[in-house]
């Protein structure tokens, strides 16, 4: 009964803002401090100019340390060279030093960093820190909830080095760095009213992510519109689909479908 009590006391402290628990960026709210969560990502896609169809699993840990300070490990696998297998990991920790908070309604921001290590090849002027690139990443996130309603905006700054097994970053130091801006909107569609927080929500999501190279000046957009489910407080499935709106950065897999799923403890510490 008490552990069943504190599930219902955390989930409708995060009821109210679990539109923003976004699909592809993170939002400046943190863990519930004391749980650990387990993640499968699932991203399924497609070749540029290929029928092959790429796919990559990254499984993570994920720690609430505090009320403030999160931290995740990951671990990357994918089929990208002819059979699938792991190719590097990473680690993500973020800060939240703001929170005004009221009913219904607060504002947050936090500090990130991500630090990864890939051994595939480097393929594409894209840099990315989840599953592609070594290197590391660092910026800030600010979040805005109102009532059903979250607003979510980051930038971060991030600098590729050469993958591991001798895979060099074939583009030159200058062309290394690129500054991420993200903006996502979430809206809690169901339950309308909560009850009980053996409730499913249903959220929809709406995620745009740009980069832009400073030395070649080169840059990316794409959008992620998202659906959300979250059972009976603790697990959670997210299904969206990536599209590229425009680019000029040479990338070999902009599109396809991802797929989440999650579960979470709470109280474990």
């Amino acid at each position: 009964m008490k552990q069943q009590f504190f599930i219902a006391v955390v989930f409708l402290s995060l009821s109210s803002r679990a539109q923003e628990l976004y699909s592809v960026t993170e939002p400046a709210s943190n863990r519930a401090a004391g749980s650990i969560g387990f993640r499968f990502d699932n991203l399924i896609m497609n070749e540029i100019n290929s029928s092959k169809t790429n796919y990559h699993l990254i499984p993570e840990i994920m720690m609430g340390v505090s009320k403030k300070l999160m931290i995740q490990g990951s671990v990357f696998f994918s089929n990208r060279n002819k059979k699938f297998a792991g190719e590097g990991g990473g680690l993500y920790a973020k800060y939240r030093f703001l929170s005004n908070d009221a009913v219904q309604k607060h504002f947050r921001m936090a500090a990130f960093g991500r630090i990864s290590r890939n051994n595939s090849d480097i393929h594409q002027e894209e840099i990315n820190m989840y599953g592609h690139n070594t290197g590391f990443e660092a910026g800030i996130v600010a979040t805005q909830l109102l009532h059903k309603v979250a607003l979510s905006s980051s930038v971060s700054i991030a600098r590729a080095m050469d993958n591991g097994n001798n895979n060099k970053f074939s583009y030159g130091s200058k062309n290394s760095k690129a500054i991420n801006y993200t903006f996502s909107i979430g809206k809690l569609m169901l339950p309308n009213e909560y009850k009980s927080y053996k409730q499913t929500n249903i959220n929809l999501m709406s995620e745009f992510l740009i980069q832009v190279n400073p030395g070649s000046g080169k840059y990316y957009a794409d959008i992620a519109p998202s659906v959300q489910m979250i059972f009976n407080s603790q697990g959670r499935i997210d299904i969206g689909y990536r599209n590229e709106l425009s680019s000029t950065l040479l990338r070999t897999a902009p599109n396809g479908f991802f797929i989440r799923v999650e579960y979470n403890l709470f109280n474990v510490f």
